[in-house]
Protein backbone atom coordinates (compact mmCIF):
# COMPACT_ATOMS: atom_id res chain seq x y z
CA UNK A 1 0.00 0.00 0.00
CA UNK A 2 1.33 3.41 -0.93
CA UNK A 3 0.27 6.48 1.02
CA UNK A 4 -1.20 9.15 -1.22
CA UNK A 5 -2.63 12.55 -0.57
CA UNK A 6 -4.72 14.95 -2.56
CA UNK A 7 -8.37 15.89 -3.03
CA UNK A 8 -9.36 12.46 -4.38
CA UNK A 9 -7.21 10.29 -2.08
CA UNK A 10 -7.53 9.59 1.62
CA UNK A 11 -4.67 8.32 3.71
CA UNK A 12 -5.33 5.17 5.75
CA UNK A 13 -6.49 5.52 9.34
CA UNK A 14 -3.09 5.63 11.00
CA UNK A 15 -1.55 5.01 14.41
CA UNK A 16 2.04 5.61 15.45
CA UNK A 17 3.38 3.08 17.96
CA UNK A 18 6.33 4.28 20.02
CA UNK A 19 8.50 1.22 20.64
CA UNK A 20 12.05 2.55 20.80
CA UNK A 21 12.53 3.00 24.54
CA UNK A 22 14.78 1.03 26.88
CA UNK A 23 12.03 0.03 29.33
CA UNK A 24 14.55 0.50 32.14
CA UNK A 25 11.93 0.54 34.93
CA UNK A 26 11.06 -3.06 34.06
CA UNK A 27 14.65 -4.31 34.25
CA UNK A 28 16.07 -6.94 34.36
CA UNK A 29 13.35 -8.42 32.12
CA UNK A 30 13.92 -5.74 29.47
CA UNK A 31 17.64 -6.48 29.33
CA UNK A 32 16.82 -9.19 26.80
CA UNK A 33 13.26 -8.35 25.67
CA UNK A 34 12.07 -4.91 24.49
CA UNK A 35 9.14 -3.76 26.59
CA UNK A 36 6.52 -4.00 23.79
CA UNK A 37 7.32 -7.73 23.53
CA UNK A 38 6.98 -8.46 27.24
CA UNK A 39 4.45 -11.33 27.45
CA UNK A 40 0.97 -10.94 28.85
CA UNK A 41 -1.12 -14.13 28.89
CA UNK A 42 1.33 -15.86 26.51
CA UNK A 43 1.61 -13.10 23.92
CA UNK A 44 3.39 -9.80 23.49
CA UNK A 45 1.71 -6.59 24.58
CA UNK A 46 2.33 -5.13 21.11
CA UNK A 47 0.44 -8.02 19.51
CA UNK A 48 -2.57 -7.31 21.73
CA UNK A 49 -2.36 -3.65 20.75
CA UNK A 50 -2.30 -4.42 17.03
CA UNK A 51 -5.44 -6.54 17.27
CA UNK A 52 -7.20 -3.82 19.25
CA UNK A 53 -6.19 -1.14 16.74
CA UNK A 54 -7.39 -3.24 13.79
CA UNK A 55 -10.71 -3.91 15.52
CA UNK A 56 -11.25 -0.17 16.00
CA UNK A 57 -10.70 0.65 12.35
CA UNK A 58 -6.99 1.48 12.19
CA UNK A 59 -5.53 0.38 8.86
CA UNK A 60 -1.86 1.24 9.17
CA UNK A 61 0.56 1.30 12.11
CA UNK A 62 3.88 3.11 11.90
CA UNK A 63 6.24 1.63 14.49
CA UNK A 64 9.19 3.64 15.74
CA UNK A 65 11.88 1.21 16.88
CA UNK A 66 15.28 1.55 18.53
CA UNK A 67 16.46 -0.66 21.38
CA UNK A 68 16.21 -4.34 20.27
CA UNK A 69 14.03 -3.14 17.41
CA UNK A 70 14.94 -6.11 15.22
CA UNK A 71 13.11 -8.37 17.67
CA UNK A 72 9.97 -6.23 17.48
CA UNK A 73 10.10 -6.31 13.68
CA UNK A 74 10.60 -10.07 13.67
CA UNK A 75 7.60 -10.72 15.94
CA UNK A 76 5.10 -8.25 14.44
CA UNK A 77 6.12 -8.67 10.80
CA UNK A 78 4.23 -6.75 8.14
CA UNK A 79 0.99 -6.80 10.13
CA UNK A 80 -0.94 -8.91 7.63
CA UNK A 81 -2.04 -11.47 10.22
CA UNK A 82 -3.66 -8.66 12.20
CA UNK A 83 -5.37 -7.16 9.15
CA UNK A 84 -3.00 -4.18 9.20
CA UNK A 85 -0.14 -2.66 7.30
CA UNK A 86 2.78 -2.30 9.70
CA UNK A 87 5.77 -0.16 8.70
CA UNK A 88 8.94 0.49 10.71
CA UNK A 89 11.21 3.46 11.22
CA UNK A 90 14.39 3.17 13.26
CA UNK A 91 15.50 5.84 15.72
CA UNK A 92 19.24 6.07 15.23
CA UNK A 93 19.36 8.20 18.38
CA UNK A 94 16.70 8.32 21.13
CA UNK A 95 14.09 10.91 20.13
CA UNK A 96 11.82 10.91 23.18
CA UNK A 97 8.08 10.35 23.13
CA UNK A 98 7.17 12.86 20.41
CA UNK A 99 10.35 13.34 18.39
CA UNK A 100 9.84 10.12 16.36
CA UNK A 101 6.83 11.70 14.62
CA UNK A 102 9.18 13.54 12.27
CA UNK A 103 10.54 10.19 11.07
CA UNK A 104 7.13 9.22 9.70
CA UNK A 105 5.86 12.71 8.82
CA UNK A 106 5.34 11.96 5.09
CA UNK A 107 2.99 9.09 5.99
CA UNK A 108 0.87 10.96 8.54
CA UNK A 109 -2.71 12.00 7.71
CA UNK A 110 -4.01 15.24 9.19
CA UNK A 111 -5.24 13.41 12.32
CA UNK A 112 -3.80 10.21 13.74
CA UNK A 113 -3.31 8.17 16.90
CA UNK A 114 -0.09 7.90 18.90
CA UNK A 115 0.45 5.28 21.58
CA UNK A 116 3.20 3.77 23.65
CA UNK A 117 4.02 0.22 22.66
CA UNK A 118 3.33 -1.06 26.18
CA UNK A 119 -0.23 0.23 26.74
CA UNK A 120 -2.62 -2.35 28.15
CA UNK A 121 -6.20 -1.09 28.19
CA UNK A 122 -9.62 -1.58 26.65
CA UNK A 123 -9.81 1.96 25.27
CA UNK A 124 -11.96 2.59 22.21
CA UNK A 125 -9.37 3.99 19.80
CA UNK A 126 -12.03 4.89 17.23
CA UNK A 127 -14.01 6.92 19.77
CA UNK A 128 -10.85 8.76 20.85
CA UNK A 129 -9.97 9.71 17.28
CA UNK A 130 -13.56 10.75 16.51
CA UNK A 131 -13.77 12.94 19.62
CA UNK A 132 -10.45 14.54 18.73
CA UNK A 133 -11.51 15.31 15.16
CA UNK A 134 -14.83 16.75 16.34
CA UNK A 135 -13.01 19.41 18.40
CA UNK A 136 -10.32 20.13 15.78
CA UNK A 137 -7.72 20.29 18.53
CA UNK A 138 -4.01 19.83 18.02
CA UNK A 139 -3.75 17.25 20.82
CA UNK A 140 -6.19 15.09 22.77
CA UNK A 141 -4.85 13.04 25.68
CA UNK A 142 -6.55 9.84 26.86
CA UNK A 143 -6.73 10.01 30.66
CA UNK A 144 -7.45 7.63 33.51
CA UNK A 145 -8.15 8.29 37.20
CA UNK A 146 -5.28 7.31 39.46
CA UNK A 147 -5.19 7.39 43.24
CA UNK A 148 -1.83 7.81 44.93
CA UNK A 149 -1.54 7.01 48.62
CA UNK A 150 1.16 8.54 50.81
CA UNK A 151 2.20 5.97 53.41
CA UNK A 152 3.22 8.65 55.89
CA UNK A 153 1.57 11.24 58.04
CA UNK A 154 1.36 14.54 56.14
CA UNK A 155 1.67 17.86 57.98
CA UNK A 156 0.32 21.15 56.73
CA UNK A 157 2.08 24.16 58.19
CA UNK A 158 1.44 27.88 58.19
CA UNK A 159 3.85 30.77 57.56
CA UNK A 160 4.93 30.63 61.22
CA UNK A 161 6.02 27.00 60.84
CA UNK A 162 3.28 25.71 63.12
CA UNK A 163 1.13 22.74 62.17
CA UNK A 164 -2.41 23.70 61.24
CA UNK A 165 -3.54 20.35 59.84
CA UNK A 166 -2.47 16.70 59.92
CA UNK A 167 -3.56 13.83 57.69
CA UNK A 168 -2.48 10.25 58.33
CA UNK A 169 -1.63 8.37 55.11
CA UNK A 170 -3.75 10.50 52.79
CA UNK A 171 -4.83 9.49 49.29
CA UNK A 172 -4.82 11.94 46.37
CA UNK A 173 -6.76 11.59 43.15
CA UNK A 174 -5.29 12.55 39.78
CA UNK A 175 -6.10 12.29 36.09
CA UNK A 176 -3.05 10.71 34.46
CA UNK A 177 -2.04 10.23 30.85
CA UNK A 178 -2.60 6.69 29.58
CA UNK A 179 0.15 6.95 26.98
CA UNK A 180 -2.48 7.16 24.22
CA UNK A 181 -3.10 10.33 22.20
CA UNK A 182 -4.89 11.67 19.17
CA UNK A 183 -2.97 14.36 17.32
CA UNK A 184 -3.17 16.70 14.40
CA UNK A 185 -0.06 17.28 12.27
CA UNK A 186 0.06 20.78 13.72
CA UNK A 187 1.97 19.26 16.65
CA UNK A 188 5.05 19.21 14.41
CA UNK A 189 5.33 23.00 14.60
CA UNK A 190 6.40 22.71 18.24
CA UNK A 191 9.70 20.91 17.70
CA UNK A 192 12.47 20.53 15.16
CA UNK A 193 13.02 17.56 12.82
CA UNK A 194 15.28 14.81 14.16
CA UNK A 195 15.42 16.39 17.62
CA UNK A 196 14.62 14.62 20.86
CA UNK A 197 11.32 15.94 22.23
CA UNK A 198 9.10 14.64 24.98
CA UNK A 199 5.34 14.62 25.49
CA UNK A 200 5.80 16.77 28.58
CA UNK A 201 7.66 19.37 26.52
CA UNK A 202 4.90 19.34 23.93
CA UNK A 203 2.15 19.96 26.47
CA UNK A 204 4.07 22.78 28.14
CA UNK A 205 4.82 24.41 24.77
CA UNK A 206 1.16 24.21 23.76
CA UNK A 207 -0.04 25.67 27.05
CA UNK A 208 2.48 28.51 26.74
CA UNK A 209 1.10 29.32 23.30
CA UNK A 210 -2.53 29.05 24.39
CA UNK A 211 -3.20 26.04 22.19
CA UNK A 212 -5.87 24.03 24.10
CA UNK A 213 -4.99 20.45 25.06
CA UNK A 214 -8.06 18.24 25.08
CA UNK A 215 -8.72 15.15 27.20
CA UNK A 216 -10.61 11.92 26.61
CA UNK A 217 -11.51 10.39 29.96
CA UNK A 218 -11.52 6.58 30.05
CA UNK A 219 -12.35 6.26 33.73
CA UNK A 220 -15.23 3.88 33.02
CA UNK A 221 -12.88 1.45 31.29
CA UNK A 222 -9.68 -0.38 32.14
CA UNK A 223 -6.01 0.51 32.08
CA UNK A 224 -3.17 -1.55 33.53
CA UNK A 225 0.15 0.05 34.42
CA UNK A 226 3.17 -2.18 33.77
CA UNK A 227 5.93 0.30 34.56
CA UNK A 228 7.50 -1.65 37.44
CA UNK A 229 7.94 -5.40 38.07
CA UNK A 230 5.26 -5.34 40.79
CA UNK A 231 2.81 -3.62 38.41
CA UNK A 232 3.65 -6.12 35.70
CA UNK A 233 2.87 -9.07 37.96
CA UNK A 234 -0.54 -7.58 38.80
CA UNK A 235 -1.25 -6.83 35.13
CA UNK A 236 -0.46 -10.42 34.12
CA UNK A 237 -2.89 -11.79 36.66
CA UNK A 238 -5.69 -9.34 35.90
CA UNK A 239 -5.40 -9.57 32.12
CA UNK A 240 -5.48 -13.37 32.21
CA UNK A 241 -8.65 -13.24 34.36
CA UNK A 242 -10.33 -10.50 32.30
CA UNK A 243 -9.01 -11.18 28.81
CA UNK A 244 -12.51 -11.11 27.30
CA UNK A 245 -12.92 -7.52 28.48
CA UNK A 246 -9.84 -6.39 26.55
CA UNK A 247 -10.48 -8.49 23.44
CA UNK A 248 -14.25 -9.20 23.58
CA UNK A 249 -14.58 -9.89 19.86
CA UNK A 250 -12.23 -12.89 20.03
CA UNK A 251 -14.62 -15.13 21.96
CA UNK A 252 -14.12 -17.19 25.12
CA UNK A 253 -11.58 -19.57 23.58
CA UNK A 254 -9.14 -16.89 22.36
CA UNK A 255 -5.57 -17.10 23.53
Amino acid sequence: MTAQSGPDQRLPVTAVMLAGGLGSRLAPLTAVIPKPLVPIDNEAIAEILLRQLAHHGVQRVLVSIGYLGHLIQAVLGDGARYGLQVLYQREELPLGTVGPLWLVEPLLPDNFLVLNGDVLSDIDFAALLAAHQATDRTLTVATFPKQVRVDLGVLQTGPDGCVNAFVEKPAYDFEVSMGVYAMNKRVLQYFAPHAAFGFDQLVLAMLAKGDPVGTFNWGHGRWLDIGRPSDYAVAQERFAAERSLYLPWEGPSAG
